[in-house]
């Protein structure tokens, strides 16, 4: 269920492993009492390995074999966060997220090996908080549990509209918690593909998505985004909507589009007087690595295509 030293070795190693790379944590205090996590895994050397790295990190921590055994001890018992693998006998870990109890659900997060798409969205659509593939760093997962944990509580914002693997659409609202989850669904979705094309659509997905919220959506988490992204056998289109009221590309103050070499810089101050992130050149970044770069009339919608042949 996660990687021991820099990589997941033999599951047999991995306990061992985890006993000689993990310091020990300095006690917590009474008032300082991290949040409850079951760690649901019919394996037991990973099982048993995970929940020694969550107690040193602080976590008060129980177990499971099984979702049959996982799901009684949730209807039990109030727990903060799941780790669940996928497959397991009796019941799996997509039904278990099925029939975690609506009115105590705990936040739920997938470490497996299955990485395919159907697992993803099911996983998505079950209110899954995180979808993480092996072979992970330790650091990374408890890096991971931390913001899982600070995010609020209550139904998954994320909306699935359309979970076939060929076409995704996803309604969310714009902040950067819910944001950077949806480009870690879309990075999976695309995992599959050649380095050569899935690092430029990643860099030009974030790019965009980043305008999306910050411009369409003003960072509001009552506002909504939308994405579509659709995939065939010649092309991956990525379409991303905001609730904004667009923009004139004639008239991109911040954005390094408009530099004149008077000014080279103009676009970094008028972000930071408006208090946004460095960049501004997303659009620029965005047309360089994309086929096409196609906007609608009002410029609140934009689909990016990388063609495959």
């Amino acid at each position: 269920m996660l990687v021991a030293v820099n990589r997941l070795t033999t599951r047999q190693n991995i306990g061992r492993e985890l006993e000689d790379i993990l310091p020990r944590p300095t006690p917590a205090k009474a008032e300082e009492f991290m949040n409850k996590i079951l760690v649901v895994d019919d394996n037991s050397n990973e099982r048993n390995g995970l929940c020694r790295l969550l107690e040193r990190a602080g976590y008060d921590v129980r177990s499971a074999a099984d979702g049959e055994e996982a799901l009684q001890k949730v209807r039990s018992d109030n727990f903060d966060l799941v780790l669940l693998d996928i497959w397991m006998p009796r019941m799996d870990g997509l039904e278990l997220l099925a029939q975690l109890p609506k009115e105590s659900r705990p936040k739920a997060m997938v470490i497996t090996g299955d990485e395919a798409p159907e697992t993803l969205l099911r996983s998505l659509r079950e209110e899954a908080s995180a979808f993480i593939p092996k072979p992970i760093q330790p650091s990374d997962l408890l890096r991971l549990i931390k913001d899982t944990m600070a995010t609020r509580s209550g139904p998954d914002p994320i909306r699935v509209l359309s979970a076939e693997p060929n076409w995704v659409a996803l309604r969310f609202p714009c902040d950067m918690q819910t944001a950077a989850r949806v480009e870690n669904v879309v990075e999976q979705l695309n995992k599959s593909l050649p380095r050569e094309i899935r690092e430029p659509v990643r860099m030009a997905f974030h790019e965009l998505l980043m305008n999306a919220i910050e411009w369409g959506g003003r960072l509001n988490p009552n506002a909504f985004a939308q994405i579509d992204c659709l995939r065939t056998r010649k092309l991956i289109m990525c379409r991303i909507t905001d609730p904004g009221e667009g923009f004139d590309p004639a008239n991109l103050e911040c954005e390094a589009i408009t530099v004149r070499a008077a000014a080279p810089i103009a676009h970094s101050q008028t972000r930071e007087k408006k208090g946004l992130r460095p960049g501004g050149y997303g659009i620029q970044l965005a047309k360089s690595l994309m086929d096409d770069l196609v906007y609608n009339e009002a410029h609140n919608e934009v689909a990016m295509i990388k063609y495959l042949n």
